[in-house]
């Protein structure tokens, strides 16, 4: 029924008016009684009115002008005047409906009355009586029904503004809510994480100068968590600023993590580092890799720090880790399996951190796929990362995800605590 609602449109006034006179025409050729036959007068007066409600459509009140002077031309000329009360009663329709100001509405009103009791004066009291009963189908429908579609298009603007005024409440309430949530988050990053992980970059930093004795290799891991620890908390502070003020940040803020041609070196020192926790890794890293895009290479960095730190953790320091990454027609083939033999499985429990959630989301945000699952005794995932990134991923290589599949215990792909 919507089209209903349009008939009545501002923007379809010609189609009324279209509609009208056709009806019009259909009535001279067969609505016409034989007593009262349709004359050349009538088609005349007729043809003009339809003119003018075609030329006019747009300008409603010099219509209803026009109009009205055609029906006081049409009284004492033609027997039946259906066809001028009909345009004339119409045109004041489209005048209640669409005119600015009130007064016009009831300047065309009672401009349309006046010209139809014309035909009544000077005629007995009944016929008089008869015209003014007249004026209720001809003036008082017309203006009756034109002020119904008037209050209900400005009911509708109304609810319309209502309901665009709310949309923008809730926008205002859901930001500061997210503000708020950022805020929370950020005071306890600074507060309780960060908090603790400078106590232990202090505690190692004091150890590491205050044991003189140690044996080098002691030294080494001593440097190591330090570096990282310090490197963590860099990460940290960086995130905290972007939490309390994600708009003081230019661009995306992670993408300031690491410059594309770094790429290489800094996959090159997670490695290492897997390698000083014990594990050992066979990297076959494509030096294509330092031609990617900020976004893809972190995305790289990111994936492979998480999986080597799970084998380290659930398969052992005893594993044997492989790391692929090959750029293939634009497109980043990414892989970290395990052999499974480590002796640090058992002691670990399976679930209850968000690596592979975090893993997959960062994937799937670039139209990708992430497959993590067992391969042999060990664990394996990899993913493929479009060329060029979509949210579909249509027309890429990609794997299939067991999103709701948990990796077991001494599995690499198990989320870290």
């Amino acid at each position: 029924m919507r089209w209903v609602g349009r008939l009545f449109d501002t923007r379809d006034t010609l189609v009324r008016m279209v509609l009208l006179n056709l009806s019009g025409v259909g009535y001279l050729v067969v609505g016409t009684h034989a007593a009262r036959p349709t004359t050349a007068t009538q088609w005349v007066l007729a043809v003009v009115a339809f003119t003018g409600g075609l030329v006019f459509h747009r300008r409603p009140l010099v219509n209803l002008v026009v109009q009205a002077g055609l029906l006081a031309v049409a009284f004492p000329l033609i027997d039946d005047t259906t066809i001028n009360q009909v345009g004339a009663s119409w045109a004041l329709l489209e005048v209640t409906m669409w005119a600015r100001r009130a007064h016009r509405i009831w300047f065309a009103a009672v401009l349309l009355a006046v010209v139809d009791l014309t035909d009544s004066i000077g005629d007995p009291i009944g016929r008089f009586a008869s015209g003014v009963f007249g004026l209720t189908l001809e003036v008082g429908v017309p203006v009756l029904l034109g002020l119904v579609i008037r209050t209900n298009r400005e009911l509708g603007r109304q609810a319309v503004e209502r309901a665009a005024a709310e949309q923008r409440r809730q926008q205002s309430e859901s930001r500061a809510a997210r503000a708020d949530e950022r805020s929370a988050i950020a005071r306890e990053l600074h507060d309780v994480v960060a908090h603790h992980v400078a106590s232990m970059v202090l505690r190692v930093g004091v150890a590491r100068h205050v044991l003189t004795d140690l044996d080098p290799r002691v030294g080494e891991v001593f440097d190591d968590v330090h570096g990282t620890g310090t490197a963590a908390l860099a990460e940290l502070r960086r995130l905290v600023t972007v939490l309390r003020n994600p708009d003081g940040v230019r661009g995306d803020a992670a993408l300031t993590a690491i410059e594309p041609s770094a790429l290489p070196a800094a996959l090159g020192a997670t490695v290492d580092r897997a390698r000083q926790a014990g594990v050992t890794v066979e990297a076959d890293i494509d030096p294509a890799v330092g031609s990617l895009d900020a976004v893809r290479g972190l995305a790289v960095l990111r994936l492979t720090q998480e999986a080597l730190t799970n084998v380290a953790k659930h398969a052992g320091t005893s594993a044997l880790a492989h790391l692929v990454v090959a750029v293939r027609d634009g497109a980043v083939h990414w892989e970290v399996s395990d052999n499974g033999r480590g002796s640090a499985a058992a002691a670990v429990p399976s679930g209850g951190g968000h690596g592979i959630t975090g893993m997959r989301e960062r994937v799937e945000v670039l139209g990708g796929r992430l497959e993590a699952g067992p391969a042999g005794a060990g664990w394996r995932v990899r993913t493929v990362l479009p060329a060029v990134p979509s949210a579909s991923g249509a027309g890429t290589p990609a794997v299939s995800v067991p999103r709701d599949r948990e990796a077991p215990a001494g599995s690499p792909a198990a989320e870290p605590a």
